[in-house]
């Protein structure tokens, strides 16, 4: 009775407080970084590709841990960035609410994974082997409940709680937090047309998952972090990863250098102008930050944090109602109404799909001309950067 009473205390380490917490954050931690790394990065997006041995380890351990299904998840995932925000998105807090999403993030996912339709068409790609198919998606709760009689065994009763952490970790963290908070709470490095928003500049807790805005504006890169100060852990583990030669990241367009006092736009200009629409915006709009909050210095409270979240806006991204919102912003101001026109016709470059390059060229050229002899200073600066872009 005594040995009884001593295992359900212990368990088979008798680990203490100390032990118990370390194995949890372990493990969590463990899971975390299978859910970026491989359903993510490797299995959403095809960002980087992974050694058979540690794609399957990803794959056992998120059975183990969570009892997600791979073509599940990924699937919605992808259904998520076809919709984003509109009708048809599975888990939008501009559909739904911040509310919903943060509190019942696991119920829509749920309820997305009965789309047996939908699964289908998102789910190219994803493993169909005989593992998959007998065990991995066959006994999803099974896997689970190997991890609740391994955490009893170890720990005793405790490993209850711990156990219940586990299952708690990523519908907490990843169907509430990023699906909700990374939608809706944060600072935005680039306005990609979906709301989605940095959660905080250190990407620990949750992988680098918590860089969401930089994610959704360059979706197909492994590396979450674009700023100095940004860090992602998930994109450090790869890296590990790719010096034992068990990953490689895809290669993806750099970002652009700059030629000092280039005179003129050349094909050089036109590749990285047309290759990196989210940098060269969210660079002109660096440089018109002095100019907008000038001209609005009249404005106070929501009314001036509004004006200046539609002048930030991507003119290709904005809808009716903030167009209709905006023009009486710049009714009110001469210099905002005339950069606001210089704004919207740059944007139009990278919807000229069918011009030539010879064409597209011409009309790059044509605005920094027009840029360059405005009377904005901040203006006149960026189009001679802009020039230099190559």
């Amino acid at each position: 009775m005594d040995g009884l009473l001593r295992f359900l205390a212990d368990g088979l380490l008798d680990a203490g407080a100390t032990g118990v917490l370390i194995y949890t954050l372990a493990t969590t931690h463990v899971t975390i970084v299978a859910v970026t790394v491989y359903l993510h990065r490797h299995q959403a997006h095809r960002a980087l590709s992974l050694h058979p041995a540690v794609a399957h380890f990803f794959r056992f351990w998120l059975w183990l841990t969570t009892g997600m299904v791979t073509r599940e998840w990924v699937a919605i995932h992808r259904r998520h960035h076809a919709h984003c925000e509109r009708a048809g998105d599975p888990h939008s807090p501009r559909q739904v609410g911040l509310r919903t999403v943060l509190l019942r993030g696991t119920e829509l996912y749920r309820t997305a994974s009965q789309d047996h339709e939908s699964i289908a068409r998102y789910a190219a790609g994803c493993p169909d082997d005989w593992i998959e198919r007998r065990l991995y998606s066959r006994w999803t709760w099974q896997g689970v409940g190997v991890l609740l009689v391994l955490d009893v065994l170890l720990f005793g009763i405790i490993g209850l709680s711990v156990w219940g952490i586990q299952m708690l970790w990523i519908p907490l963290l990843a169907a509430g937090v990023i699906n909700g908070a990374g939608h809706g709470i944060g600072y935005r490095n680039y306005d990609c047309r979906e709301a989605a928003t940095n959660i905080l500049p250190f990407g620990v807790l949750i992988g680098g998952e918590e860089l969401h805005n930089n994610h959704h504006t360059f979706a197909t890169s492994a590396k979450l972090s674009v700023k100095w100060y940004e860090f992602d852990i998930g994109w450090m583990y790869i890296r590990i990863l790719e010096v034992l030669r068990l990953a490689r990241a895809r290669a993806l367009p750099p970002a652009p250098g700059i030629r000092a006092c280039h005179p003129a736009v050349d094909g050089a200009t036109l590749r990285a102008v047309l290759a990196n629409r989210a940098r060269v915006m969210a660079a002109l709009d660096t440089r018109l930050q002095p100019v907008w909050r000038r001209e609005l210095r009249a404005l106070r409270g929501a009314e001036r944090k509004t004006a200046l979240r539609l002048l930030r806006r991507d003119p290709g991204y904005l809808d009716g109602e903030e167009r209709g919102r905006l023009g009486s912003v710049l009714a009110a101001s001469e210099v905002l109404h005339r950069v606001q026109a210089l704004r919207e016709q740059l944007a139009q470059l990278w919807q000229r799909s069918l011009a030539s390059e010879e064409q597209l060229k011409e009309s790059l050229s044509a605005w920094c001309a027009q840029a360059a002899a405005d009377g904005c200073a901040q203006m006149r600066a960026f189009a001679a950067e802009l020039r230099g872009y190559a």
